[in-house]
């Protein structure tokens, strides 16, 4: 089985560390590849940044589809970008990491919060809660003011700044679990888990587990209407 990461951005020190981060969660036998555009935004902090990041996404979609398609993939961005339009450009199952971050903390908690970056970007993830209809479980949302790039710049203040902004969310808002609202926040969770005596949820290896489930069991995208192929026009 082969999974194709996507990181939508252009950064590849950042596709090199979810890389390492999702091979080392699947099972034996399961490849991770990981890409990202060779354009486009170095990082993904905005509604402007996700449209143009999402043009270069499908862009690599398309490609993979003509050349080497994977078993499924994996949007590498907590805002889910593109993930609709994926889904119709191919029967492969399509996992974005929120999507499958804020479900799978449903299976083991009954309130969760999100530690995620900007305080921009609250407005969006309230969206993605919503369509993940979540949004009585949603205990908090909290953005320490990090940069996608923090953990690369200086990851021991930037561990401590997600560490204490998730500690407020389980004391003072209820949370009992916590999701991490980035993809560069990968290779934190099991030690935040331990401190905060909660489970901490990493989206890369929760979507990149989902995606091999998927796989396993034989479930393809529904091609019945939503998903269904773009339909025939002249694109200029």
């Amino acid at each position: 089985m082969r999974i194709l990461v996507i990181n939508p951005n252009s950064s590849s020190a950042l596709t090199e560390s979810v890389a390492d981060a999702a091979q080392q969660v699947v099972a034996p036998g399961t490849i991770i590849s990981a890409i990202n555009p060779s354009r486009g935004p170095a990082v993904i902090e905005g509604s402007y940044d996700e449209a143009l990041a999402t043009f270069h996404l499908i862009e690599e979609v398309e490609r993979a589809e003509r050349e080497n398609p994977p078993d499924a993939y994996v949007i590498a961005c907590f805002g889910d970008p593109g993930l609709d339009a994926v889904k119709e450009l191919t029967d492969r199952p399509v996992v974005g990491v929120a999507e499958a971050a804020i479900h799978m903390s449903s299976f083991v908690a009954a309130t969760f919060s999100i530690v995620s970056i900007l305080p921009r970007v609250r407005k969006h993830l309230h969206e993605l809660v919503r369509q993940a209809g979540a949004t009585n479980r949603l205990a908090s949302i909290k953005l320490p003011n990090l940069g996608v790039m923090a953990f690369h710049e200086d990851e021991h203040a930037a561990l401590e700044t997600l560490k204490q902004a998730a500690k407020e969310a389980v004391q003072e808002d209820g949370a009992e679990s916590i999701v991490l609202g980035c993809a560069g926040m990968v290779g934190f969770a099991r030690q935040l888990s331990v401190e905060l005596g909660v489970p901490v949820i990493d989206p890369v290896e929760a979507a990149c587990r989902v995606a091999e489930s998927l796989v396993a069991l034989g479930y393809q995208t529904s091609k019945a209407n939503s998903y269904q192929k773009p339909t025939e026009k002249q694109y200029l």
